[in-house]
């Protein structure tokens, strides 16, 4: 399988949200990734369900929602409703995870879990079976710009080797960081989604830094 591009809305201009949508919609994009942050699981608002529904109203491509958010279950339906294709919710703010996981697939999203830097792949062992994504957190969640921490280059080869014996078919997803510097690693380490944000909004041409980015190739793992 190739690897998919999945640029965050988060850093789009939105005084120009429909352009770059549309932008994205032209791309070699595969998916829209959309943060919801809510000032309290982290330091930061981004924002919520009008700018998502907006989002919906012109995206034709799946959107990846990442909810950064304390007590996700709440919000689930409200996000599966509003267009998400694939929802993620962090380990760290999940008391009871399977149901959680259960309750995303219920409403007919595939269900992603992000971990953050801290958190041992090695927690979602009995999970993996039931998961269609993991998110690693390259950076510490909350806000874009942030350095690449190298670190997580051997979190998602320890999980490729634990999803390969159980879920061979999971998506690695990586969040922070990414860019030309670092994919062809990123990929050779086992990972299928890159999120990135700065990297191509700050691009003088965005859509030419996605191409880029998908081009690249890493010797990606082959799925049993």
């Amino acid at each position: 399988m190739s690897h998919l591009i999945a640029p965050s809305v988060l850093s789009a201009d939105f005084a120009n949200l429909q352009r770059d949508i549309e932008m994205i919609n032209a791309s070699a994009a595969d998916w829209f990734h959309v943060d919801i942050m809510d000032g309290v699981f982290v330091p930061n608002i981004s924002f919520g369900f009008p700018v998502m529904e907006a989002i919906k109203r012109y995206a034709e491509k799946p959107l990846d929602v990442h909810l950064m958010i304390v007590n996700p279950d709440q919000y689930i339906e409200r996000f599966a409703s509003a267009g998400a294709a694939m929802i993620t919710v962090h380990y760290e703010a999940c008391t009871h995870l399977h149901r959680t996981v259960q309750a995303i697939h219920a409403t007919g999203c595939r269900a992603g879990v992000a971990l953050n830097p801290h958190t041992p792949v090695s927690l979602l062992k009995d999970l993996l079976t039931d998961l269609d994504m993991v998110l690693i957190m390259s950076v510490n969640p909350g806000f874009g710009g942030q350095q690449f921490i190298p670190n997580s280059l051997n979190k998602i080869s320890e999980l490729r080797k634990m999803a390969s014996a159980v879920n061979p078919d999971l998506l690695i997803e990586v969040d922070g960081g990414v860019g030309l510097h670092n994919t062809a690693a990123l990929l050779q380490a086992g990972a299928d989604v890159l999120v990135a944000g700065n990297a191509i909004f700050a691009a003088a041409s965005p859509a030419g830094m996605i191409a880029e980015l998908k081009q690249i190739e890493g010797g990606l793992v082959q799925r049993a």
